[in-house]
């Protein structure tokens, strides 16, 4: 190992060249002397001729088809290097440069990189192997290119051994960024990053979520691949499929994969829209290929191929249909034009480029400029001296003016602007004109804070040695029968934002929206997507959103869910609806039928009110208990039919505190006031002594009423101080908020009603003892039929008011009051009045005594005939007196003897019942 450290230092790489170029010096494309040498790589043939499948020689081969967008390029490069010559940036310091073709493979790239690696001014252009470079001096001080990433890539990993600036004008890469891998890189383009994330925001922003994609199967195309498809997540696109094409057109597979691709891109019919990321000879091919089989489909170009002349000049080539492509946002190129047009002036000697071009210009003068381009590109040079091309040749410069991307030349102009500032700063103490006067990796340091211009803006590299300029977004048009690449927007890379030129150019922008290129059509509002059996997001089904749900914006992932206690929406709805406010309104016609009939009640209350007054003195009415007592109950139905109002309108707590308590308490006193009458009516016409004696001790009319009423108070003030009724708002239905009274208490309520009930039954039960009364007076069989028709009228609420819901559960209540009040209403005081009005010859006291008397013979004979058995088997004969039975044997004598003796008792109660019914018995009494 210690042998291996002396001799370490000491190992020499001498580069060696092939047959076809004998010295180093004839590998050099393009070279010029300066006291800074500047190296430059450029792919001016896009293939390698391999006289073999496989080398057997490690020699360099034969290039061929010549690239004139990177010609181009080379000559902008010399043109900024004159140009900075020319000025006083570096005063008394000269530019060289040494550019050379890479032929678009990396292994000619890295063999230029060891010249570039050689030591300054060492005449066998040796590499040495040293442990520091910090004093090494090698042959450039930097670096301009290469244009594919892959070829950058590679020589940035060897010029990092003595830190040499590399300034590449078109590699994208976003792996070139990292500057702990690559620290001597930099570019003054984006990186893929902000391409990709701006080819995903347009194909986002026109609609489309189905693409496919094209890439090369080298770095470039696989970091294309994965930072697209991050970015194509991020922005809810699908790729349909993935293909990838060798990356040099040497590879024999290439036709065969360029074929395998158009079958896949015909296959996926709803594939429109197709992201490609290849180079220019690449997407010429393809697109020969593609007008072959009339596939027509929007094509997004990288800013590989966007501007490319040579591609967009391929014969009918609008048949393949949109091309919408990102191009380096360019900048004032028209010196480069100038120097175009002179070209004729600019020696050639040690300019092999420029001499070979002037060579496949003169073997195709007898083609038109149409195609021009393809016999100079397709053109084998064979064996050929530039020297025996005759010096009066035109170069046909508009040619080049016509294929020059503005693009592509303002980058390399800022990268040597940005090396120029950079070596400056390093001059403005040295004497630069000697070579060893820095070293490059100080240079390297000088770039990374140099502020360059253009002449008219300022540019700084940021920390990861990207200069983001942006991008300039290119359509293809066909004007006047030939494609022309215009400028339709700018895209700002930190505003994330399309900035068109004008209205037109949005609407070529708009245009393209009406294609359509996607798995499953689009979802409109008030649908969702549906997960099919597809693994893409994209294939999917479009279901309506379900009730109480929406969705306003198409191609949504999952409905909203409306507010369910103050909005709804129906099934497909693409908004929710306020719901509306509904109660018992009083311009709805059913309150208006219920409230009419309350109102007829009032009235009729009011009208019987009059008749009584008006016939104070009428057996009838004083047989009625008093009119005392009569006009109590007119009241509490007087009450109940105004109650029925509180049920009516919106709901308010003053409403739902008073309109159960006013019922409640104005029922209770009525069927109070009625079960007085009850218990009067048995008292006069009950014929049992003990039942009698019981009744004249419990029958209190004023105390009966004010305990029974009292209670029913009782309960409703428990209720109002406990849980009393309160506004609600009831979500229930789907459409509506039901403004309601809540009652509180359930328990409250159903004992207020249950109360009432209570007295009703008692009330039923007295009054059905006494039915049998005359027809004229019969109160007691009217007040039974009044308390039959509240219990059926109260045992059908029950059901009915548990199981309704909605503004018109008020009006439930409302009917069973009304069908109770008017049933009482009509058997109490209806049949009275009957007579008063139609039948009153038999409404005096005469009348009333003659039928009272007639009832009481007959009662009475019914009586003692019950008690008499005319069966002489019978072995014991019932008494009138109720209260006993007498057992032992009676005869017949016997019989008539008690007979008589019951008769006083009978006819006792026959005056007693005449003056009770009559209403002649003292008030105390009543």
């Amino acid at each position: 190992m210690e042998l291996l450290r002396l001799l370490f230092p000491c190992f020499v790489i001498i580069l060696t060249l092939s047959q076809s170029c004998q010295i180093p010096d004839d590998f050099v494309a393009a070279s010029s002397p300066g006291h800074i040498v500047i190296g430059g790589l450029f792919a001016v043939h896009n293939k390698m001729v391999h006289s073999e499948e496989y080398p057997r020689r490690p020699e360099i081969q034969t290039c061929e088809g010549f690239e004139i967008s990177v010609f181009l390029q080379t000559l902008a490069m010399i043109h900024s290097i004159e140009i900075i010559n020319n000025s006083s940036l570096l005063s008394g310091v000269k530019l060289g440069y040494e550019i050379y073709d890479t032929c678009t493979e990396v292994t000619i790239a890295i063999a230029v990189t060891l010249r570039f690696l050689s030591k300054f001014n060492c005449s066998q252009d040796i590499v040495k192997f040293q442990c520091n470079y910090s004093n090494y001096t090698p042959t450039v001080k930097a670096v301009i290119g290469a244009s594919y990433s892959e070829i950058t890539m590679a020589v940035s990993r060897m010029l990092n051994l003595q830190l040499i600036p590399q300034v590449s004008y078109a590699s994208t890469a976003e792996i070139l960024s990292d500057k702990i891998r690559f620290p001597s890189s930099f570019r003054t383009v984006p990186s893929d990053f902000y391409q990709t994330k701006a080819m995903a925001h347009l194909i986002q922003k026109s609609g489309w979520n189905w693409i496919g994609i094209i890439t090369t199967d080298d770095d470039y195309g696989r970091l294309a691949l994965g930072t697209f498809g991050m970015q194509a997540s991020a922005n809810n696109l699908c790729i349909a499929f993935r293909e990838i094409l060798p990356s040099f057109l040497s590879d024999k597979i290439i036709e065969v994969r360029i074929n395998q691709t158009l079958e896949k891109i015909i296959e996926e019919k709803h594939v429109n829209v197709i992201v490609v990321f290849l180079r220019q000879f690449h997407v010429f091919n393809l697109f020969n290929k593609a007008i072959e089989k009339n596939i027509n489909k929007v094509w997004i170009a990288s800013d590989a191929w966007s501007a490319a002349v040579k591609i967009s000049t391929i014969p009918n080539v609008k048949s393949i249909g949109k091309v919408v492509g990102f191009a380096f946002k360019g900048g004032n190129i028209s010196s480069f034009h100038d120097f175009l047009q002179n070209l004729h002036l600019l020696p050639n000697e040690k300019n092999k480029l420029l001499s070979e071009y002037i060579m496949l210009l003169s073997s195709c003068s007898h083609v038109k400029d149409s195609d021009l381009y393809y016999c100079i590109a397709n053109y084998s040079q064979g064996n050929w001296d530039y020297r025996m091309v005759e010096s009066n040749f035109s170069l046909r410069n508009d040619f080049l003016l016509d294929n020059a991307e503005s693009g592509q030349v303002y980058s390399i102009q800022l990268a040597i602007s940005a090396l120029a500032y950079a070596i400056r700063d390093q001059c403005k103490d040295r004497n630069c004109q000697n070579p060893a006067a820095f070293q490059p990796w100080e240079l390297l340091e000088a770039l990374k804070n140099v502020i360059f211009t253009d002449g008219e803006s300022e540019f700084q590299f940021d920390s990861q040695g990207d200069l983001n300029t942006g991008y300039d977004v290119l359509l293809w048009k066909e004007v006047n029968g030939h494609m022309s690449i215009i400028n339709i927007a700018e895209y700002d890379l930190e505003k994330d934002v399309f900035i068109f030129k004008d209205s037109g150019t949005e609407k070529e922008f708009k245009n393209l929206k009406q294609i359509q290129s996607k798995c499953s059509r689009e979802c409109l509002p008030g649908q969702v997507k549906k997960a099919t059996q597809s693994h893409h997001t994209c294939c999917y089904e479009c279901v309506g959103c379900p009730e109480n749900h929406y969705s306003n914006q198409t191609d949504m992932d999952h409905c909203l869910l409306c507010n369910n206690k103050t909005h709804w929406a129906p099934v497909n709805s693409t908004m929710c609806f306020e719901k509306q406010v509904e109660y018992l309104n009083w311009n709805d016609w059913f309150a208006i039928l219920l409230l009419t009939l309350s109102a007829l009640g009032i009235v009729c209350t009011l009208t019987v009110g009059i008749i009584f007054t008006r016939n104070l003195n009428t057996p009838v009415v004083k047989s009625s208990g008093g009119l005392i007592i009569c006009y109590v109950i007119l009241l509490c139905h007087f009450f109940n039919f105004v109650s029925t109002s509180f049920f009516v309108g919106e709901p308010q707590d003053f409403k739902c505190k008073t309109r159960q308590t006013l019922f409640g308490m104005s029922f209770a006193l009525c069927i109070s006031c009625i079960l007085t009458k009850s218990l009067k009516i048995l008292l006069a016409f009950s014929f049992d002594p003990t039942l009698q004696k019981c009744l004249k001790r419990l029958y209190k009319p004023v105390p009966i009423i004010m305990i029974c009423t009292s209670i029913q108070m009782i309960i409703c003030t428990m209720w109002l101080i406990f849980a009393e009724p309160f506004v609600e708002e009831n979500f229930s239905m789907p459409q509506v908020i039901i403004l309601e009274c809540d009652e509180g208490s359930l328990v409250a309520f159903g004992s207020m009603l249950g109360y009432i009930a209570i007295l009703a039954f008692v009330c039923f039960i007295s009054a059905f003892k006494g039915r049998k009364l005359p027809a004229n007076y019969n109160e007691a069989k009217f007040i039974t039929f009044g308390m039959l028709i509240y219990f059926i009228a109260w045992i059908i609420f029950i059901p009915v008011y548990a199981t309704t819901f909605g503004k018109y559960l008020p009006a439930v209540e409302i009917i069973v009051i009304l069908i109770s009040n008017y049933g009482i209403l009509c058997c109490t005081f209806f049949p009275k009045c009957y007579i008063i009005l139609c039948k009153q010859e038999t409404n005096t006291k005469s009348a009333f005594l003659k039928t009272l008397y007639k009832y009481s013979s007959q009662s009475a004979s019914s009586l003692n005939m019950s008690h008499i058995s005319l069966d002489s088997r019978s072995s014991e004969v019932p008494f009138p007196n109720h209260n006993f039975c007498c057992k032992s044997p009676v005869t017949l004598e016997q019989g008539k003897a008690s007979q008589s003796q019951m008769t006083e008792p009978v006819q006792s109660a026959r005056r007693r019942t005449a003056k009770i019914t009559a209403g002649t018995l003292p008030r105390k009494s009543i």
